[in-house]
């Protein structure tokens, strides 16, 4: 991981099922809901802790912030476009 400021690519690689019910509450809690899921979080301590909780479910990435244009929604990296 990077230094703290940027953004974290999360995805969610392994099931919570057999796991410690605040290690899947963790798993929610940062947005993910299915497997294969990965959503953008801020890099920040939070997170971090969060992260550091279930490392063992989830695959952590640092990406650069993306660009948003006036009137334009984000692209968010792995999500097909409508």
């Amino acid at each position: 991981m990077t230094p703290e400021g940027g953004l974290l690519r999360i995805t969610y690689v392994k099931s919570a099922i057999g796991y410690a019910r605040n290690q899947k509450e963790t798993v929610r809690s940062l947005g993910l809901r299915r497997l294969g899921d990965a959503v953008l979080q801020p890099d920040n301590a939070a997170v971090r802790g969060m992260v550091y909780t279930v490392t063992h479910l989830v695959a952590v990435e640092a990406v650069e912030a993306p660009q948003v244009v006036a009137g334009e929604e984000p692209a968010v990296p792995g999500r097909k476009e409508r």
